[in-house]
């Protein structure tokens, strides 16, 4: 179903960025599962170029029972910008869950103000796509922003009006992009640092599709994915542990 999403990304990526591939832990590229009523697939890709430290986009294809479409696009530590967070999620073909944001590194004022604020005008335009729904797993005021798409619908909503507004926030975030000036000052750039690992942590501690990952794929590797590769800066407090 977010097969076109995808394919759509990497047309809007590779037109505007000089990419280069950025290695996958060994094994963690591609799994296949024989689990359940239907084999799930699951293939990652990840990329970096000179405005993006990381972009890395998952695909879990599990026939009619589950497709799922993730990524997350990280700046450069030079660039202060929210990072571009994506989940598309269907089960069943009738449980459909649309997410995307601009994610927030930090919450005061100005920083809103330059790079959340833009997205209200098309966020008041699909109004069918920000409904009031609980999070269940995250704090709403951290790391999200208040004009993210958070929606649950039907497919057909799915194929119009959600790849619409899909292709909306990622042109205007290409769009803040250019216009955003690049950090020099060490100080500067250390805290987007700091920003980016604690979001990884945050995210990793967090994140609910780890179970849906060991059901499939078994939990010794769903560890693997989610520390090695999706949070790759957070620490899994099963290690902490052991190494404390």
């Amino acid at each position: 179903m977010y097969k076109v999403f995808q394919e759509y990304l990497e047309r809007s990526l590779l037109d505007r960025f000089d990419l280069q591939s950025r290695p996958i832990p060994a094994g963690l590229e591609s799994q296949v599962s024989e689990r359940g009523k239907h084999p799930a697939t699951i293939q990652s890709w990840c990329y970096q170029c000179p405005e993006f430290r990381k972009i890395r986009y998952t695909y879990i294809d599990a026939g009619v029972s589950a497709q799922i479409f993730n990524c997350v696009i990280y700046p450069n530590y030079q660039y202060e910008l929210p990072l571009l967070g994506i989940d598309f999620l269907s089960f069943g073909q009738v449980k459909n869950l649309i997410v995307m944001d601009f994610q927030p590194l930090f919450q005061d004022e100005a920083y809103l103000e330059r790079y959340i604020h833009p997205l209200k005008r098309l966020h008041d335009s699909y109004p069918d796509l920000t409904q009031d729904l609980e999070m269940k797993f995250y704090d709403a005021n951290q790391y999200f922003s208040k004009y993210l798409l958070f929606a649950k619908t039907d497919s057909e909503t799915v194929k119009t009006r959600a790849f619409e507004a899909f292709k909306d926030y990622l042109n205007l975030y290409w769009e803040i992009l250019a216009a955003a000036e690049p950090l020099n000052d060490p100080s500067d750039i250390q805290r987007i640092v700091k920003a980016q690992k604690d979001y990884d942590q945050y995210s990793a501690d967090r994140d609910p599709a780890s179970g849906l990952f060991s059901s499939y794929f078994g939990h010794p590797w769903a560890e693997r994915f989610l520390y090695e590769f999706l949070f790759e800066d957070a620490k899994s407090v099963a290690l902490a542990v052991q190494s404390g």
